[in-house]
C-alpha cells in the first residue's frame, strides 16, 4: 500500500470529520504559551513575568499530562479529556480575567499552573485510537504508519499555526482575545474529540483484560523518554537563539515566524516518512533522524545573520519529523496496551520538560555569550540524542513487542 493509499484509507475509515476535530483540539495548547507570555508581559509590562507565566504553564502541562493519562488507561479518554478541556477552557479565561483585574503575581502564576496542568494532550491521546481504529481494517501495520505519520505532521503544524493564531489574533482582538478564543476552541473542539465515537474503542478496550502487571518503566522505555527529552531541549534552545539573534537584528517581532519555519520541513518529512518499507525498522529510523538533526544543526553554530539562520532552521525539520515520529511508534508497540496513554502522554510531558530546561539553559548561556552559545545547547542536545540511539538501538531492535489485544 501506497503512501498516498494509507492516508486515503485512513480518511475513508474515521471520515474528515474527526481528522478536523483532532487538529482542531490540540490547537489551543499550541497557542497557549504564547498567548500568556504576550498578555501577562503586555499587561505588566515585563517579559520576565510573562516568560514565567508561560513557563510555569508549560512545566504544569507536562506534569498533568502523564497524570492524566493514566487516568485515560483506567476509565477511558471520553471522561477525562471532557473534563479536561472544560477545566483548561476555563483556566484560559481565568487567566484573562485575573491578568486584566491587574492581580497579583502570585494570583497569575497560580492561575497558569492550574490551566497548564489541565489543558489535555490531544495529539499523544489521538495517536492511542489509531491502532484500535485500524483493527481489521487490512495492512494495520501500514496504516499506523500512516497514522503517526500524520500524527507528528499535525503536531508540527499546530506549533506552526497555534503561534500564529495567536499573533494574528493579538492584533485584531488585543491579547486577551487571542487568548479567548483559545479557551472557545478548547472548549468546542477538546470537548468534541473527548466525546467523538472513536474514544468508546478505547473505552472498551482499556475497560477490558483487568490489570496488567506489565510494567510501564522499563529500559527501552527510559530511552524513549531521555529521547523527548532532547528533543525538547532542541525546540527550547533553537527558539531562544533565534530570539537573540533577531533581536540583535532589530527584528525581535521576526523570532515565531523564523522559529515556525522549522514546522514546514517536519511537516513535510513527517508525510512522507510513512512511504518507507517496513523493513526499516523504527530503531533504524530513530538513530538515522538523530544523526540527520546531528549534521542539520552542527551548522547553526556558524549562523550570523536571520537569512542563514533561515536555512539552517528550514533543513533541520526534515530531521525532527522523522526522529518523534519513530519514537512515539515505539512506544505504541513496546508498551503493555492498557498503559498506552499514560506512555504517549510521558513522552509528550518529557518534550515539554526539555523545551523548558532548553530554554533556560540556552537563555543563560546568552546573556553571557549570545545566540551561539544558546546554539550550542541545542548541537549538544542533537548529539545527545545521537548517544542515546546509538547505544540503545540493539536494545530496541531486539524488544518484543507487546501484544496490543485489540
Amino acid at each position: 500500500m501506497s503512501a498516498i493509499a494509507s492516508y486515503r484509507a485512513l480518511l475513508r475509515i474515521v471520515g474528515p470529520a474527526y481528522i478536523l476535530v483532532a487538529f482542531l483540539g490540540r490547537i489551543p495548547l499550541a497557542m497557549s504559551q504564547l498567548g500568556v507570555l504576550v498578555l501577562v508581559s503586555e499587561a505588566t509590562d515585563r517579559y520576565g513575568v510573562g516568560g514565567a507565566a508561560a513557563g510555569i504553564l508549560a512545566v504544569a502541562n507536562a506534569i498533568g499530562s502523564p497524570i492524566f493519562g493514566a487516568l485515560s488507561d483506567r476509565i477511558g479518554q471520553r471522561p477525562v479529556v471532557l473534563v479536561q478541556s472544560l477545566m483548561g477552557a476555563a483556566g484560559l479565561a481565568g487567566i484573562v480575567a485575573v491578568t486584566d483585574s491587574d492581580a497579583s503575581r502570585v494570583a497569575i502564576f497560580a492561575m497558569a499552573a492550574i490551566t497548564g496542568f489541565a489543558i489535555p494532550q490531544v495529539g499523544p491521546l489521538a495517536r492511542v485510537r489509531w491502532r484500535p481504529i485500524t483493527k481489521d481494517k487490512g495492512d494495520q501495520r501500514r496504516l499506523v504508519d500512516a497514522a503517526f505519520s500524520y500524527e507528528g505532521a499535525a503536531d508540527e503544524a499546530s506549533f506552526v499555526l497555534g503561534p500564529a493564531t495567536i499573533g494574528v489574533l493579538a492584533i485584531i482582538a488585543e491579547p486577551s482575545g487571542a487568548l479567548l478564543a483559545a479557551a472557545a476552541l478548547l472548549a468546542i473542539f477538546g470537548s468534541w474529540f473527548a466525546i467523538h465515537p472513536t474514544s468508546a474503542l478505547v473505552a472498551r478496550r482499556s475497560a477490558t483484560g483487568g490489570v496488567t502487571s506489565e510494567p510501564l518503566w522499563t529500559g527501552v522505555f527510559v530511552v524513549l523518554v531521555l529521547a523527548q527529552l532532547c528533543i525538547g531541549m532542541i525546540f527550547g534552545s533553537v527558539q531562544t537563539g533565534t530570539t537573540v539573534l533577531a533581536t540583535a537584528e532589530g527584528q525581535a517581532g521576526l523570532a515565531g515566524l523564523i522559529h515556525a519555519v522549522l514546522g514546514i520541513g517536519s511537516v513535510i518529512a513527517g508525510l512522507a516518512i510513512t512511504g518507507l518499507p517496513e523493513r526499516v525498522l523504527y530503531a533504524t529510523r530513530m538513530a538515522v533522524a538523530s544523526v540527520g538533526l546531528l549534521i542539520l544543526t552542527a551548522p547553526l553554530l556558524l549562523v550570523d545573520s536571520l537569512p542563514a539562520l533561515i536555512t539552517v532552521i528550514a533543513l533541520m525539520g526534515f530531521a525532527v519529523a522523522p526522529y518523534m515520529i519513530s519514537n512515539f511508534a515505539l512506544a505504541g508497540i513496546l508498551v503493555p496496551v492498557r498503559k498506552v496513554s499514560t506512555a504517549m502522554t510521558m513522552l509528550a510531558g518529557a518534550t515539554g520538560i526539555g523545551y523548558a530546561l532548553g530554554a533556560a539553559v540556552a537563555g543563560r548561556l546568552a546573556d553571557e555569550h549570545g545566540h551561539t552559545a544558546a546554539f550550542a545547547v541545542t548541537v549538544a542536545a542533537a548529539g545527545l540524542a545521537v548517544v542515546i540511539s546509538l547505544t540503545s538501538n540493539k536494545a530496541l531492535r531486539q524488544a518484543v513487542p507487546v501484544d496490543q489485544g485489540y
